[in-house]
């Protein structure tokens, strides 16, 4: 039986709670739900929902690397938008940061989020490279 692993490595922003942001089990990886928080100033990355998107999306890339993965080695990812009238600009920024992977992904519209000006949040699953 393979043991859990949580993580909340240098270089993300902090938990707003009581958890982690990584939990790995063998090969499988889940990143908790996240917010385009700007690990070194501990603010969100901007007001609109691009900015909170590709820093949400470079957080996840720290955060894989940290526990042997990467962007291309994401299966599914959750995308909780606070407005769907900002679907369109967070795709735009999705697929920037993405590039050609196109991991499964489901898009909710929510009526809040845990703190102030947070336009979307997301998490995901994923697999190591090994």
């Amino acid at each position: 039986m393979s043991k859990v692993g949580t993580y909340t490595p240098p270089g993300t922003p902090q938990p707003i709670g009581p958890y982690s942001h990584i939990s790995r089990v063998g090969t499988s990886i889940t990143i908790g739900g996240t917010a385009g928080f700007d690990p070194t100033t501990g603010k969100l990355a901007g007001p609109d929902v691009t900015a909170q998107t590709r820093q949400i999306l470079d957080s996840f890339r720290v955060m894989l690397e940290a526990v042997g993965s990467d962007l291309s080695h994401v299966v599914h990812i959750n995308v909780f938008l606070r407005d769907m009238r900002d679907f369109e600009a967070m795709n735009a920024a999705y697929a920037e940061r993405m590039g050609e992977h196109r991991p499964a992904r489901t898009a909710i519209g929510v009526s809040d989020l845990p703190k102030p000006g947070i336009r979307v949040t997301m998490n995901l699953t994923a697999v190591t490279r090994e």
